[in-house]
């Protein structure tokens, strides 16, 4: 099959896009990237979106709006992919994650979890099937709903001799660890560039809310005082399977951090920087991880990858392009591949990564338009016609 996988981080970045061809194999799944991109937000749909995120308040009529636009904006993806990079071919199913607007822990358990992106209006503007709302039957089932990327990450990293992790620094960093003695477990580590992308939007780094190359990072000092008040959250400490996102890391989170201390400007953003690097690799010393492949946007940041390498040695930090998939699209192919195998009934969550009950598929099938039937005829018992 030719599968168009589209997402939206939590860092609300743009769309996006992988096309792959699947196939099963035996026992195996066979993944061959063609191509991906990234589709920029409209500016103003962006800053909706940013505004509706918690702690902020919203109303149900600003969530039915940004539904249907985020919606059109993925069918505008999707529409673009089949028309610029499916070789040859329509492509057989788009999978979208949508945009995550909440995700609802409690007393360390996912309550629930809410990706807004209508797939009616995918499947109107491609007239092909869409797999959507990925997460929920996970939590259904006593999951996380997340990290999801373990489906990918435990199928990729099987076979290796040494316990190896998959990392994606998004907005929240998330770490799957894939041992050749013990079942396979996968977290969120804290914030990846959530905090990062805060003080950039409060201290003038520009209109894009990050700061661009790590410039700002690399000419800081980390500030101990303001460090070790964030390493005090209690959310590293916890056991996995666990999750987290901007429901907690927001910006009166860092506003609360920072409260009384005084830090330059550019020491908030090196301090940032460590923290996702520490935590990160002291989740992977903690399961005596010997190798870290990693993808996502965070490692468009010198200071973070320069700060994470410096961390996690002596074990070595690979990208994921140099086992075939781009950093950038890694997230995009996951959700094709998970739509695939819902649409060949194979559950599509592990549960020791999770820890959900029992594996189980993911998301519904929006189905591609078929022929309306002629009449509807009643058969009232045995015999009748």
């Amino acid at each position: 099959m030719i599968v168009i996988g589209l997402s939206s981080g939590t860092s609300v970045d743009g769309i996006d896009v992988a096309v792959a061809d699947l196939r099963l194999a035996g026992g195996d799944v066979v993944l061959a990237p063609i191509a991906h991109r990234e589709v920029p937000h409209p500016p103003a749909l962006r800053e909706d979106i940013l505004a509706a995120l918690p702690p902020a308040p919203t109303t149900m009529a600003e969530v039915c709006r940004l539904d249907t636009l985020i919606g059109q904006a993925f069918a505008d993806a999707a529409r673009g992919a089949i028309a610029d990079l499916c070789p040859g071919r329509a492509a057989d199913l788009v999978v979208s994650h949508g945009q995550t607007v909440y995700h609802w822990i409690e007393d360390g358990r996912a309550r629930g979890t809410l990706q807004l992106g209508q797939p009616a209006w995918i499947a109107e503007a491609t007239g092909v099937p869409v797999v959507s709302d990925v997460r929920a039957r996970d939590v259904a089932a006593g999951g996380q709903g997340a990290p999801l990327a373990s489906t990918f990450d435990v199928l990729w990293l099987a076979g290796r001799d040494a316990p190896a992790a998959a990392l994606n620094i998004g907005g929240i960093a998330n770490l799957t660890v894939v041992a050749p003695d013990r079942d396979p477990l996968a977290f969120d580590t804290g914030p990846g560039n959530a905090l990062l992308d805060i003080a950039a939007s409060r201290l003038g780094a520009g209109a894009e809310r990050m700061d661009r190359d790590g410039r700002r990072a690399l000419r800081g000092r980390v500030h101990g005082g303001l460090l070790a008040r964030l390493r005090e959250d209690p959310y590293y400490a916890r056991p996995a399977p666990k999750s987290t996102g901007k429901e907690v890391f927001h910006g009166g989170y860092l506003d609360a951090a920072l409260a009384g201390l005084d830090v330059a400007e550019d020491d908030v953003f090196a301090t940032l920087v460590e923290l996702t690097a520490t935590t990160i690799a002291d989740a992977c010393a903690r399961h005596g991880v010997a190798e870290v492949v990693a993808s996502g946007g965070g490692l468009r940041n010198p200071a973070l990858v320069a700060a994470l390498r410096s961390a996690l040695g002596p074990a070595p930090l690979r990208f994921s392009d140099s086992l075939g998939i781009d950093p950038d699209a890694k997230e995009a192919y996951l959700f094709a591949l998970l739509g695939f195998l819902t649409w060949n009934g194979i559950p599509g969550t592990v549960a020791s990564c999770t820890g959900a009950a029992r594996p189980t598929p993911v998301g519904r099938i929006s189905p591609p338009q078929r022929p309306h039937p002629g009449r509807l005829r009643l058969r009232l018992g045995p015999g009748a016609g």
